[in-house]
C-alpha cells in the first residue's frame, strides 16, 4: 500500500485502541514468542539482576517474558507452569537450582526448548549453562591463605542448590589438600540474616575464625555487619571475608566486599543466541567468573 494509506491505517488503529493479537498470530506460525522464566528467591539481589538482564535481552528479540515464581509450594508452582503451557510458550529458562526436576521434565515433555542455569542434572534435550564455581572457590581459599589466615570457615546455606554446594565443597577440598581445617556453617537459607547468625556462631569463641568464604554475597554482608557491629572486629585486619555473585550492595563503600562476578550479561546474550538456534538444544557451556578485588581481604 502507499505510504499515505499506511499512515491512515496506523492512525485509525491508534484511535480505536487496536493492538495485534500475537497469541492468535502464534496459532498460524506455531510460535508465540513467549518465554517462561522459572525463578525462586525473586527478592534476592542476584536473582533480581539475572532477571533484569534476561528480560532486557528477550525484549530486544521482541519476545515476552512470563515469570513463574516457584518460591511457594510445589502445587502453586506447577499450576503456574501449566498456565505458561496454556499460553504455548516457546521456551522455558530455569534461572535457579531450586525448582524441582519434575517442572523441568514437564516443559520438555510439552516440546519446549528448555535452558537450565546452574543446575546439576542434564536431562536429554535441555541446554545447560553453568559457571565455574569450583575454580572460584579454590581461588578464594588461596587468597585467604596468602593473607595469612589460619582459621577458615565456609558460610553456607541450607538451600543446598547445586551451585552453592559446589562452592562449599571446592573450598573445603582446596583447604584439605593444603592441610588446613575448615569449618562449614549453614544456619539457615541464603539470606542476610543467615550470614549474621553464622558470624555469631564462629566469632564468639576465643579461637574465632579469621577467614570466611561466604557462598553468596548476601551471606557475606550479614557476616560482615555482625563481625563489625557485634564483635567490634576490623575487616580485613581481624577477619578476611570473600563472597560470591558481585551484587551491587557488595561494592558499596560500607562493605568493599571482595567477590567473584558471574557474567550475567554474557549469559543473557548466549541464551538469546540459543533461542534463535533451536538446533543447538541439548548442549552445555560453562562460563568463568571474574575476581573483583576490594578491601575485605588483606593485600596479597
Amino acid at each position: 500500500m502507499s505510504e499515505e494509506t499506511r499512515l491512515k491505517v496506523l492512525k485509525a488503529a491508534e484511535e480505536l485502541g487496536y493492538h495485534v493479537n500475537h497469541l492468535a498470530r502464534g496459532l498460524i506460525r506455531d510460535r508465540s514468542n513467549i518465554v517462561s522464566l522459572i525463578v525462586s528467591e525473586v527478592a534476592s539481589p542476584f536473582q533480581a539482576s539475572l532477571m533484569d538482564a534476561m528480560t532486557r535481552a528477550l525484549q530486544l528479540q521482541n519476545r515476552v517474558a512470563l515469570v513463574i515464581n516457584t518460591s511457594g509450594d510445589n502445587e502453586s508452582a506447577a499450576q503456574a507452569l501449566k498456565q505458561s503451557l496454556n499460553y504455548r510458550a516457546d521456551a522455558t529458562i530455569v534461572l535457579t537450582g531450586t525448582p524441582s526436576s519434575s517442572l523441568v521434565d514437564t516443559c520438555l515433555l510439552n516440546g519446549q526448548h528448555v535452558i537450565l542455569i546452574n543446575r546439576s542434572e542434564t536431562p536429554d534435550g535441555a541446554d545447560r549453562i553453568t559457571v565455574n564455581n569450583a575454580a572460584a572457590a579454590q581461588e578464594a581459599f588461596l587468597l585467604h591463605q596468602r593473607a595469612g589466615a589460619k582459621r577458615h570457615v565456609v558460610v553456607a546455606s541450607t538451600n543446598r542448590t547445586p551451585s552453592l554446594v559446589a562452592r562449599e565443597l571446592a573450598y573445603v577440598e582446596a583447604a584439605t589438600q593444603a592441610g588446613v581445617e575448615v569449618e562449614v556453617v549453614a544456619t539457615g537459607p541464603t539470606s542476610y540474616e543467615t550470614g549474621q547468625k553464622a558470624a555469631r556462631q564462629v566469632l564468639a569463641r576465643s579461637n574465632a575464625a579469621d577467614a570466611a568464604f561466604c557462598v553468596t554475597d548476601l551471606l557475606a554482608l550479614g557476616f560482615m555487619d555482625s563481625a563489625r557491629l557485634e564483635f567490634d572486629l576490623n575487616i580485613p585486619r581481624d577477619c578476611c571475608v570473600i563472597g560470591f555473585d558481585d551484587i551491587e550492595q557488595g561494592g558499596w563503600d560500607s562493605y568493599g566486599l571482595t567477590t567473584f562476578r558471574q557474567p550475567i550479561n554474557q549469559i543473557a546474550e548466549y541464551i538469546s543466541r540459543l533461542l534463535d538456534n533451536e538446533e543447538a538444544a541439548g548442549e552445555g557451556v560453562t562460563f568463568e567468573t571474574q575476581l573483583i578485588w576490594r578491601r575485605s581481604v588483606r593485600p596479597r
